[in-house]
């Protein structure tokens, strides 16, 4: 009888709910190489980018599953395609460029040349010079095409898999989940542009954080100040059912000013009532839902967060760049039909998130100094308690639920052993 694998005692949870997470999942190689092949290259879907990215027959965008870089493209008759940016010759890197327009790449090592789709066109001095030497007679070009990706798109959302075995994108989103992003992606969208950016942490922290109401109205100024996200507004918190991985947080705004008496008493120093913005029209509110929702948050795993903030859409892509390291690329969107102000408005209140917003900073900052504080201390584990009790679906912000479910997900999808095995 074998026992368990090396790679599965990489890390153990003490409890099998995800209560306690063992800090060297934040800091271990080994981990994180054994992320890129059960994760990125396991059963998931991976987001790329938004159709909108790419709305012509050419049109590409380099990015990358994992820390495999990936080119998303338009194919010559409108199709998605997506694959591994590595030479089929010599392995190397065929587009150089974040995005472009072109039925064709070449690689600049020998000028092999790929179609659109992937598939190789060229190959220089095939047939050799002179009739001496060049490739076998046998050498098949279709063959050596450039690895392709499954894509499917949701909602104009671009995903990717290395898997041939995981299920539709509708349904790895789940049922829980796609109401939530139909109401966002409602109507066709436009790419109003990026901005990236850099955290020394792993790439889990930063997906905790966007599970956790908890922190939110206890870190950011800005949300508590503003009476955008506090403890006591209209909220919920649900998981998605299948593995938890997923979820979405959303606040509702009120017309009251919510809790501030509560703050106050507990001397929460992210609430400052003499804290005042010179323009108010940062936070103006053009009312396009049903509710009047100032915070919507929902990460779907690995790669993909959406938000609303107020009128400001967003698709977050999280890219992994090692233990320590990820980026963050912030994806900014409207609808096709915007009014000129209402572009405008989206576009100014671009500025709440971002490298340089008035939220996403302090979220990077908190990880980082998550990473500093557990970096040599592998084997003591994280608290994740708040409402350990309590179900699954919440309509409170005091929660670490979603947290605990995503940690449990990510062990089961890991393979890292259970308490009982881990003790045979």
């Amino acid at each position: 009888m074998t026992g368990p694998s090396a790679e599965s005692r990489l890390a153990v949870f003490p409890n099998p709910d995800g209560s306690r997470v063992p800090y060297t999942v934040f800091s271990s190689e080994e981990i994180y190489a054994r992320e890129q092949e059960r994760i990125y290259r396991g059963p998931t879907w991976n987001f790329l980018g938004l159709e909108a990215e790419i709305p012509n027959p050419g049109d590409y965008k380099s990015t990358f599953v994992g820390d495999t870089p990936v080119v998303m493209t338009r194919t010559e008759d409108g199709t998605l395609a997506a694959w591994v940016n590595r030479c089929a010759h010599r392995g190397a890197m065929v587009c150089r460029k974040a995005r472009g327009n072109a039925l064709s790449h070449s690689c600049v090592y020998h000028q092999w040349s790929f179609g659109a789709a992937g598939n190789l066109q060229g190959v220089p001095f095939r047939r050799g010079q002179k009739g001496a030497t060049g490739m076998p007679k046998d050498f098949d070009p279709a063959r050596h095409n450039l690895h392709q990706l499954r894509v499917e798109s949701y909602r104009g959302l671009v995903f990717a898999t290395f898997s041939d075995t995981v299920g539709p994108l509708a349904d790895y989103i789940g049922p829980e989940m796609r109401p939530f992003v139909d109401r966002i992606f409602a109507k066709p969208v436009v790419y109003l542009g990026c901005t990236r950016q850099y955290s020394d942490s792993n790439w889990k922290l930063y997906f905790e954080n966007v599970k956790d109401p908890y922190h939110a109205s206890l870190l950011h100024l800005f949300h508590t100040t503003f009476n955008i996200f506090r403890v006591g507004m209209k909220a919920r918190c649900i998981p998605d059912a299948t593995h938890g991985l997923h979820s979405i947080i959303y606040v509702s705004k009120s017309e009251e000013d919510v809790n501030s008496a509560d703050y106050k008493a507990q001397k929460i120093r992210s609430y400052d009532e003499g804290f005042h913005l010179e323009d108010d029209s940062l936070l103006a509110l053009e009312p396009e839902f049903d509710e009047i929702t100032t915070n919507h948050i929902q990460p779907i795993f690995p790669q993909l967060v959406i938000q609303q903030i107020h009128n400001t859409l967003v698709a977050r892509q999280l890219l992994p760049k090692g233990p320590d390291h990820f980026e963050l690329v912030f994806h900014f969107f409207g609808y096709e039909d915007d009014t000129p102000e209402l572009r405008a408005l989206r576009i100014k209140q671009a500025n709440l998130v971002g490298p340089a917003g008035y939220i996403s900073m302090e979220d990077t900052e908190a990880t980082e100094l998550v990473q500093r504080g557990t970096v040599r201390d592998g084997d003591k584990t994280s608290v994740i308690e708040m409402a350990r009790s309590a179900p699954d679906e919440q309509n409170t912000l005091i929660t670490e639920t979603l947290i605990r479910r995503f940690w449990v997900g990510y062990q089961n999808l890991m393979g890292f052993e259970t308490p009982s095995v881990a003790a045979e």
